[in-house]
C-alpha cells in the first residue's frame, strides 16, 4: 500500500519506446514481437536489459519470467499482469509508476503485443503457444446469455450501448465519420501505420457495409500482429539518459458496474473512464484545458465519442458536434489519435497510443507533430467498458 507520503505524480518518466511493424499472416509469433519491441524500447532509452528490474507483460502471450530469461534480465524484483483487455496497457503504467515511486523497482518495462490478425477465428490455423488468453470474467455470461441470441462478436456487444447512445442523444452519424476520416489522415503522416498509403474518402466510408447498426466497416479497428513497449524509470535517472524526460503526471483505472455485463447495468453508458479521468487529473493537478492532444482507445469510432465525453470534453451527447465543428485533426481544437489510432495505424493493444504520446512530447513527429505539445493524455478501453488513463508531460 502506498503511504500518504508517497507522491505518485511526477515520480517517474518514460525514457524509451519501441514498436514493431504491423503484420498480417507473419510467421513470427506474438512472444517474438513483444521481445523485439522490448529490445527497441531499451535501445531507444540507452539502457541494457540488466538495468530493468520490473516487467509488466500482456496476459496470455508471454510471462515476465520468459521476457526476463530471453532478454537477460537477471534481477527481476517486480512483475504484474493487468487483466483489463484493451485498457490493460495504459492501466499498467499506473502499476509501473507505483513500483518506481515506492522503490520496489528502479526501471520497469511495460510491453504489450498480440497476434490480433493471425489468431482471428477465420485465420488458417498455425501451431499455438502453450499459454493462451485466460477466460474473461464475462465469458460464461456471453456464452449462456448473449450467444444463444446470436450476439457472439465484440461489435455486437458494443452495438448494444452504441445504439443506446446514438438514439438517446440523437447523435449525428457525422461524428463517427469524422473520427474515421481523421484517423486515416493522421496515418498518412505516420511511418509504420498499416494504412499509411490508403486514403479514405467520405464516399468510401458511406458506401461501406454496416456491420452492426450504426457501426460501419471503417468504424472498426484494424486486426494486426504487432507489439509495442515503453521503459519507465525514476525522474532523476531519466535526466541522464538519451531523450528529454517525458514525465508520468497521473493515471487511474475505472470499472463499470456490473463489470461483466452490459444490458443489466443501471446506466450502460456509464464507463470506467467516467470515474478514472477525474482521479487522474486530480493526481496530475491539471485540467483538460491544459492538454494538447489525446490518444483515445478507438476500437470503434463511436467509442471515441463516448470517451471524449467521459473525459469531460463535452456534455453527454455533444462529442459528435465537437468533432465536426471544433475538429480533432492536427489543426483542430483537440488533436486526437495523431498516429491514426487502432482504426488506421494498427491494433497495438493501445500501447502504440502510448508510444505516440511519448514521441509527440519529445517533439519527434515531423509532419505529424502537434506544435508545442507539453501535455498529452492516453486512454485505454476494454472488457465492455473498463477504462484507464495516463497523463504525460514534457519536463
Amino acid at each position: 500500500m502506498i503511504s500518504h507520503d508517497t507522491k505518485l505524480s511526477a515520480s517517474c518518466a518514460a525514457v524509451g519506446v519501441g514498436e514493431t511493424p504491423h503484420y498480417r499472416n507473419d510467421p513470427v509469433d506474438a512472444a517474438q514481437l513483444i521481445l523485439e519491441a522490448s529490445v527497441a524500447a531499451l535501445d531507444d532509452a540507452g539502457l541494457s536489459p540488466k538495468d530493468v528490474n520490473g516487467i509488466l507483460p500482456p496476459e496470455g502471450y508471454i510471462s515476465s519470467e520468459e521476457i526476463a530469461a530471453q532478454l537477460g534480465i537477471d534481477d527481476l524484483r517486480y512483475s504484474a499482469t493487468i487483466h483489463m483487455g484493451g485498457a490493460s496497457s495504459v492501466a499498467a503504467l499506473q502499476s509501473a509508476a507505483m513500483a518506481i515511486a515506492t522503490g520496489v523497482a528502479d526501471t520497469v518495462l511495460v510491453a504489450f503485443g498480440w497476434d490480433g490478425y493471425t489468431s482471428r477465428p477465420t485465420a488458417p490455423q498455425r501451431p499455438q503457444r502453450a499459454s493462451r488468453l485466460p477466460q474473461r470474467p464475462f465469458a460464461e455470461l456471453m456464452r449462456n446469455y448473449y450467444a444463444p441470441y446470436g450476439a457472439r462478436l465484440a461489435v455486437q456487444w458494443y452495438g448494444f450501448y452504441i445504439q443506446r447512445y446514438m438514439e438517446l442523444y440523437d447523435v449525428s452519424p457525422e461524428g463517427a465519420l469524422q473520427v474515421a476520416l481523421t484517423a486515416r489522415a493522421h496515418a498518412s503522416l505516420t511511418d509504420g501505420a498499416y494504412l499509411k498509403d490508403k486514403p479514405l474518402t467520405r464516399e468510401q466510408y458511406l458506401s461501406s457495409p454496416v456491420i452492426v447498426d450504426p457501426v460501419r466497416r471503417y468504424d472498426c479497428c484494424l486486426e494486426t500482429d504487432c507489439a509495442a513497449a515503453v521503459v519507465l524509470t525514476s525522474r532523476e535517472r531519466a535526466r541522464d539518459l538519451h531523450h528529454h524526460p517525458i514525465i508520468f503526471l497521473g493515471g487511474a483505472e475505472g470499472h463499470p458496474h456490473p463489470a461483466d455485463d452490459i444490458t443489466n447495468r443501471p446506466d450502460m453508458l456509464q464507463l470506467g473512464l467516467h470515474s478514472a479521468a477525474p482521479r487522474a487529473f486530480q493526481m496530475a493537478e491539471l485540467q483538460l484545458s491544459d492538454v494538447d492532444f489525446l490518444q483515445v482507445y478507438d476500437c470503434y469510432s463511436h467509442v471515441v465519442l463516448l470517451q471524449l465525453e467521459a473525459l469531460g470534453l463535452t456534455e453527454a451527447g455533444g462529442a459528435a458536434d465537437f468533432v465536426v465543428n471544433e475538429g480533432i485533426g492536427l489543426d483542430g481544437s483537440m488533436p486526437v489519435n495523431t498516429h491514426g489510432g487502432l482504426l488506421s495505424h494498427g491494433h497495438g493493444w493501445g500501447m502504440n497510443h502510448v508510444v505516440e504520446a511519448v514521441r509527440q512530447l519529445r517533439h519527434d513527429r515531423g509532419s505529424g507533430q502537434v506544435v508545442g505539445a507539453q501535455v498529452g493524455v492516453v486512454t485505454g478501453y476494454g472488457d465492455l467498458g473498463d477504462g484507464s488513463i495516463a497523463i504525460f508531460g514534457r519536463e
